[in-house]
């Protein structure tokens, strides 16, 4: 897997590589060699990080699908309440 960056993303994590090697290995490395190991982690290691993304993903939607009818009530039998109540609200459900 190979995820793509724009043009200006990809000149920036260059520059950001080489400056990392500068400063904290203390090696320069040339713009072709900044941009094959921007390509090796972006092969290697960027799934890691985008099958997590996914996992987090699919956890939050399955929390929020769980919680729906708690999130999403509209209470019935409600016109003699005498309450005005505007159309169309949506309350959490009230726990008896």
């Amino acid at each position: 897997m190979n995820i793509p960056l724009l043009d200006h993303q990809k000149t920036e994590s260059i520059e950001s590589i080489q400056r990392y090697m500068s400063k904290e290995i203390d090696v320069d490395v040339s713009e072709m060699q900044a941009e094959m190991i921007l390509d090796y982690f972006s092969k290697e290691f960027a799934p890691f990080a985008y099958n997590k993304g996914i996992e987090d993903a699919r956890q939050f939607l399955v929390m929020k699908a769980e919680d729906l009818s708690g999130t999403c009530f509209e209470e019935g039998l409600t016109y003699w309440n005498g309450k005005k109540k505007s159309a169309g609200v949506v309350r959490r459900k009230p726990s008896y």
